[in-house]
């Protein structure tokens, strides 16, 4: 019985000889063109692309990986991706990385280390080029220490990790909170509460530290009472301002450590007869895309997702081009914005 010198049936894979032949290029030029390369016409690219369309042609990915040793693919753990704040910058970060031509993989560890750590397995079981982390709460600084002496590219956003020896964007919480109180001490408030977080991330931290540092400069001493840590939700923020305006002597303004629980300090006031930026001035933070639809709508202090992203990115992929570069931090600014909830009583 004769040989097949093909399997019967089986569809034969397009190969850039084929594009080639169909384009009436060389093959060097289709694989030019396949690499995005600025060297090749635009006519002569949209013919190779024509071709690419025509004959289905399907990128080897596998064997790219071989040549290069590179799998063009990123890790991005998310904290806690259902925060409005943290679904905003992941988008932000996969805009970035698809840019620079990577694939992306994301996870949602929801505040648990061990989910995290899985999924960091799993990418380096991938051969995922970097990682691109915004640590869960507890993350292990001895953890990420490993990654770094296993040779692992990775970059922490937002949330810092002291001694990690991790690049790491993020921006100036510290700098951007103290602005803040800063800002309702000068409208005459001197009872003014600090909502949310805790000190076990770095933004908890840090925007704790920015509240305290302004009412330190400026002599008012800190009541612990008005300092309330709690989850970043709304019920959270509605919850504590009720339970603070009972008080003998209450705040008459409150700063919060993201925009959502600031959503629910205005719902608050307004489930007792109080209106926010009229009775009881409120600060946010973070900037959400519905702050200004607010009535009336929140100051708050804007932190650009967008250049995160973008700075993020930079740095991972600087760090799989060099391993070796000294550890880089990038600390981008803060800006406050001045809308009509924080203009409370004086």
């Amino acid at each position: 019985m004769a040989g097949r010198g093909k399997s019967a049936g089986r569809p034969q894979r397009v190969t850039l000889h084929d594009l080639a032949d169909h384009a009436g290029v060389s093959r060097a030029t289709v694989s030019l063109v396949l690499r995005k390369s600025p060297l090749v016409a635009a006519k002569t690219r949209e013919a190779v692309l024509e071709s690419v369309r025509a004959l289905g042609y399907v990128y080897n990915r596998g064997a790219a990986n071989l040549r290069t040793q590179r799998s063009h693919t990123i890790g991005v753990s998310i904290n806690e991706i259902t925060n409005p704040y943290f679904t905003e910058l992941t988008a932000a970060i996969q805009r970035a990385f698809l840019k620079h031509g990577r694939v992306v993989f994301i996870a949602n560890s929801e505040e648990d280390p061990a989910r995290q750590d899985d999924f960091i397995a799993t990418m380096r079981e991938y051969n995922a080029d970097g990682l691109a982390i915004c640590p869960s709460r507890g993350t292990s600084r001895e953890t990420l220490r490993r990654l770094k002496k296993q040779g692992v590219a990775c970059v922490l956003v937002s949330r810092d990790i002291g001694g990690s020896g991790l690049d790491y964007a993020g921006h100036a919480n510290e700098a951007g909170m103290c602005e803040a109180t800063e800002h309702l001490i000068g409208l005459g408030h001197r009872r003014i509460a600090m909502l949310g977080g805790n000190d076990l991330v770095s933004t908890g931290r840090e925007r704790r530290g920015g509240y305290r540092k302004a009412l330190g400069l400026h002599g008012i001493a800190i009541d612990e009472a008005l300092v309330v840590e709690g989850e970043a939700t709304r019920s959270f923020g509605a919850a504590t301002v009720r339970r603070l305006l009972a008080l003998k002597d209450p705040p008459t303004a409150a700063v919060c450590f993201n925009d959502v629980i600031a959503f629910g300090v205005m719902l608050g006031l307004r489930q007792v007869g109080r209106e926010p930026g009229r009775d009881f001035a409120v600060i946010g933070y973070d900037d959400l895309a519905e702050a200004e639809l607010w009535v009336p709508g929140l100051s708050t202090v804007r932190n650009d997702t967008r250049m995160l992203g973008e700075t993020a990115a930079q740095l991972l992929l600087d760090r799989i081009e060099n391993p070796d570069a000294p550890v880089r931090r990038v600390v981008l600014q803060p800006k406050f914005v001045i809308r009509e909830s924080s203009g409370g009583q004086r």
